[in-house]
């Protein structure tokens, strides 16, 4: 009898306090595995002006900041195709033991970036190798960011769903605070040159580890119950691709535009707005990650607290809510963002993370509930990929494009770094 079947049986037999010790490990589980993966994807937004000189070099340092936007957006790309495979595997196999691979598979394709030469050691080869682990990043990304909640949900008392599943998705936001800190103690401890030629690696090291631990912990829990008996009712012939697609197309479509919004507003957030305060707003690289770092730790604050009152209240009102709230909010947010007061740009994006939160109170709990347990993985996993594929992938991409065109080749230059606006 395995390890995990004699702890299952333990658990039952010892009652309601070591299943709820399960419940918490999921939920432990899930959070960790969520602050992994976006540590990973938050580090490449948070160092955009290091990387376009490591690896896209040239006469244009805006060409090479929207090269490494569109790198960026390559991980985004492989998303859906990841979700589809993990997702289909794990609706068939179950959710922990894909979830152990795809978050290992982060890990290590986060680490391995902190050790690639750049363009000036190994020429092209560079940027190619760069692309290489962003594709492995996004297509393991795209089990992990749907896997984790469904595990979470699955597990969740039914009335605090969306408690639960804001929990785990607050963790998302974590990873820029950890990882803006590191980067600024770094950049703050290290002479310029070295912080750029190697200090800003010391961060991507980190996730291998975090990635194996965040594994630990999952190898501790079991399938839900409600799994189980989706599974034991599944025959030979099964398909989670094909009945996904049958099943739940339409629902699938509603998903793709529900997280379309939440995705595009959580890059801005997380992976643009750094480089965007730094190159528009004239802040020093200081600066920028200090206020962002301090507007995503109030999303992940106020995230749970939107699920709790979309428990209350319901998904819809909270979708209408939020979305209205953002149409208002969101030229008025970059304005003062691009005001070059430090004072203004955190209220900005204060202002920015208040409906993104409201939103999320209906959103995340939304694109799991609405599909049944025999295929939410893969249903789940295609349209939330598709629509962070579409809207979320792009979006630091599109909101540099037009800083391009305003500032030619000729008279663009990269924000002053740290070291140059403060008294270090």
């Amino acid at each position: 009898m395995s390890a995990n079947k004699l702890e299952t049986r333990s658990a039952t037999a010892a009652g309601p306090d070591a299943s709820h010790a399960l419940k918490k490990r999921v939920l432990l589980g899930g959070s960790v595995g969520q602050f992994v993966e976006f540590y990973d994807f938050t580090l490449y937004g948070l160092t955009a002006v290091i990387f376009s000189q490591q690896f896209f070099p040239g006469e244009s340092q805006a060409a090479g900041l929207l090269a490494t936007f569109a790198a960026f957006g390559v991980a985004f790309v492989v998303r859906p195709l990841g979700g589809l495979f993990f997702g289909a595997l794990g609706d068939r196999i179950g959710r922990r033991r894909v979830l152990a691979v795809t978050l290992t598979a982060i890990g290590a394709a986060t680490a391995l970036m902190g050790l690639l030469p750049g363009y000036a050691q190994i020429g092209a080869l560079a940027p190619i190798l760069l692309v290489l682990c962003r594709l492995v990043q996004g297509f393991s990304a795209g089990g992990e960011s749907v896997g984790a909640p469904s595990f979470v949900f699955e597990h969740a008392p039914v009335d605090r769903r969306g408690f639960w599943l804001n929990i785990t998705i607050a963790a998302t936001a974590l990873p820029s605070v950890v990882a803006g800190g590191l980067i600024l103690a770094l950049s703050q401890l290290l002479p310029d040159h070295a912080f750029t030629a190697w200090g800003w690696r010391l961060p991507f090291l980190l996730a291998l580890p975090l990635a194996l631990f965040g594994v630990w912990i999952r190898s501790r829990t079991d399938e839900s119950d409600q799994f189980k008996e989706a599974r034991a009712r599944q025959g030979k012939e099964f398909s989670p691709v094909r009945e996904a697609f049958r099943d739940n197309g339409l629902r699938m479509v509603q998903v793709i535009f529900v997280m379309g919004l939440t995705a595009m507003g959580f890059y801005f957030l997380s992976a643009y707005f750094v480089s965007y305060v730094q190159t528009t707003g004239h802040l020093s690289r200081g600066q920028s990650l200090m206020v962002n770092a301090m507007a995503l730790a109030l999303y992940a604050l106020l995230l749970p607290f939107g699920g709790r009152l979309g428990d209350k209240v319901g998904r819809k009102p909270m979708l209408i809510a939020g979305s209205a709230a953002l149409a208002v909010l969101s030229i008025p947010c970059f304005m003062l963002v691009t005001s070059g007061s430090l004072p203004l740009a955190l209220l900005g994006q204060a202002l920015f993370v208040i409906p993104l939160c409201i939103y999320g109170g209906g959103c995340y709990t939304f694109f799991v509930e609405i599909f049944t347990t025999k295929t939410r993985f893969t249903s789940a996993a295609v349209s939330y990929n598709a629509a962070y594929a579409v809207f979320g992938g792009t979006a630091p991409l599109v909101g540099t494009a037009p800083g391009c065109r305003t500032h030619p080749a000729s008279t663009w230059r990269p924000p002053p770094s740290s070291s140059s606006s403060s008294s270090r």
